[in-house]
């Protein structure tokens, strides 16, 4: 055993305090460094238990006359012996006052507190979802790694209509108990992610609808591709490219038993090949068309 410096342990300057002055500033410190505050922090937990062991000895009045005894005999005097002679010396009269460190633990009533069975720390991190997952509730597996490194695989499933952010609570799942404690629980945050059909913009939901240029002109009626149906509508006249059109409780789900609106933004797509005939038309037209695109 290594001869400690309780009082520098818990912050004191010197061995002439009161035992309110030692409890008072095992409070501060162990606030500070409590493993529930520094979870996966070794030299914090470390630290805990150097305080811990500081205030058993100090906190009671008869144990901290015998520490004091025992660092002025052993320090105090500043002795020139072997330092690993001197340390065996040490331990040897550390137990002779206080008993073994498993005598020590016994006797303090602490000991019951330590066995209280204590909840594990929940756990909260992020998953993604694509809006169609999240639209119509899916299934998905996750997997997750300890501090060890070994993984684990769980399912759960994606309520229908979760929003962006809200989280799902999967009990048991967080860290480990203590003392015969339940677990903590898992709290994952659902990120909902575009997909190159669909975008979620609250409880609307984005897509395109692609058109030709004679649908366009002749304002004729196409199919959109919602996300649970097709919808036939007919295109507004003189429709332009980049122009959106709104089609009313076809989007996200709001919570409420309502839906939010569907947002199809029109591309207008020329054709790349076309045929002989196509050909003609096109010419016949740019000849009796007076249609100036760049006409200010």
């Amino acid at each position: 055993m290594i001869f400690k410096d309780y009082y520098k342990i818990l912050g004191l300057e010197t061995s002439k305090v009161t035992i309110d002055q030692i409890k008072n500033s095992y409070r501060d410190l162990a606030k500070k460094y409590h493993p529930d505050v520094n979870s996966n922090d070794k030299m914090a937990e470390e630290r805990f238990k150097d305080l811990t062991e500081a205030y058993r000895i100090l906190s009671d009045s008869t144990s901290k006359r015998k520490y004091d005894r025992i660092w002025n005999y052993n320090v105090g005097r500043k002795k020139k012996s072997n330092q690993k002679d001197r340390d065996a010396k040490f331990t040897d009269f550390f137990n002779m006052f206080f008993g073994t460190e498993q005598e020590t633990i016994k006797k303090t009533p602490k000991k019951k507190v330590d066995n209280t069975p204590i909840k594990g720390s929940n756990i909260e991190t992020e998953i993604t979802a694509t809006v169609l997952e999240t639209f119509y509730g899916r299934e998905k597996t996750i997997v997750m790694k300890n501090l060890e490194g070994n993984e684990k695989k769980f399912k759960i499933k994606i309520p229908s209509g979760i929003r962006n952010g809200e989280k799902i609570r999967v009990i048991g799942q967080g860290k480990e108990g203590q003392n015969g404690g339940r677990n903590g629980d898992l709290y994952l945050s659902i990120k909902i992610v575009d997909t190159e059909e669909f975008k979620l913009k609250g409880i609307d939901i984005e897509t395109y609808l692609n058109i030709s240029p004679w649908e366009a002109t002749l304002n004729k009626k196409v199919n959109v591709h919602g996300i649970d149906e097709e919808i036939t509508i007919k295109l507004p006249e003189g429709v332009q490219n980049g122009e959106k059109i709104v089609i009313k409780g076809k989007g996200y789900i709001d919570g409420k038993g309502g839906r939010g609106d569907l947002i199809a933004e029109t591309k207008i797509v020329v054709p790349q090949t076309i045929t002989k005939e196509e050909e003609k038309l096109y010419k016949k037209l740019e000849e009796i068309s007076k249609f100036n695109p760049r006409q200010k």
